[in-house]
């Protein structure tokens, strides 16, 4: 069954990515990051209702909570990255990148959670690292230290919400133990409603709130919509699979984002793009064997 849920969450993950596109063509993004919270977290809390388990909250071991708190935090920051990373490039370059964070939670699950990788499993790292490199426009990782310097390189961005992301899932695996996944990813949720806001209010930008079109406004709920859903499927996932194993399958939403961004955003994707988008998933593909 968790492996239902893992593809539930790929088909959710990838539509996110396309709607969020849509409500940042001219909302800042951090704005866009805390006005989709809420949705997600009402939608975290409708489940744990549903499944009554906000009985147990008091029962959540400290470890257990530190670690989703923790979760919550990398999670915050890398949905911030995330929407800037939108918010500069492409779709069909961004979510690419983002996906390096399977990788990265692979090589993290090894060391920290003392899972095993078959020989297919590397052979996989391999593929997903060499086609994630061909998606990635030489221009772009030329432009990159410029970027860096001025905070425009949504290369830089996508790379940090790749980073964060990886240890999003090693902390919520961690932290998920002993305690119900709706119940978890509501937790995590919380923490990250907190985080955007607060980054709203640092920065200065609560005044513009108010100033996002009602078109764009109803872009950004529906991809926290769709955000809901692929965590309550994810985590679902996590709580009865291998990370090693689920986040591979959770990442296959990039074959969901590239297609609508094609058909609904119109962007175009070259020769060495797919031949890298194969060797994605092929590699994601020999993971999961």
């Amino acid at each position: 069954m968790w492996l239902v849920f893992a593809c539930g969450s790929a088909l959710f993950a990838g539509l996110t990515a396309v709607l969020a596109k849509a409500g940042v063509r001219t909302t800042d993004s951090t704005v866009a990051t805390a006005l989709r919270t809420p949705v997600v977290l009402a939608g975290a809390c409708l489940m744990v209702l549903l499944v009554g388990s906000h009985d147990s909250i008091t029962q959540v071991p400290g470890r257990s909570l530190v670690l989703l708190v923790s979760s919550g935090l990398a999670t915050g920051a890398s949905w911030l990255c995330y929407f800037k990373a939108l918010q500069l490039g492409s779709v069909s370059k961004v979510v690419p990148i983002d996906k390096l964070s399977t990788v990265l939670t692979v090589l993290l699950a090894l060391v920290l959670l003392g899972e095993r990788l078959s020989a297919a499993g590397a052979l996989g790292v391999v593929l997903m690292t060499a086609g994630t490199m061909l998606m990635i426009d030489r221009n772009d990782l030329t432009a990159l230290p410029r970027g860096l310097r001025d905070g425009r390189s949504w290369l830089a961005y996508a790379l940090g919400s790749a980073l964060f992301a990886a240890l999003t899932a090693i902390l919520g695996k961690a932290g998920i133990v002993g305690v119900e996944s709706n119940l978890g990813t509501a937790v995590r949720t919380a923490v990250v409603l907190v985080m955007a806001w607060a980054m709203v209010a640092v920065t200065g930008k609560r005044s513009q709130v108010r100033g996002v079109s009602r078109k764009e406004m109803c872009f950004i709920l529906a991809s926290g919509l769709a955000t809901c859903a692929s965590w309550l499927c994810f985590y679902r996932a996590l709580q009865d699979g291998p990370v090693s194993v689920v986040v591979p399958l959770d990442k296959l939403s990039v074959l969901v984002t590239v297609a609508f961004s094609g058909l609904a955003l119109h962007e175009t994707m070259s020769a060495r793009y797919l031949t890298g988008l194969l060797l994605l998933v092929v590699g994601t593909l020999a993971m999961v064997v």
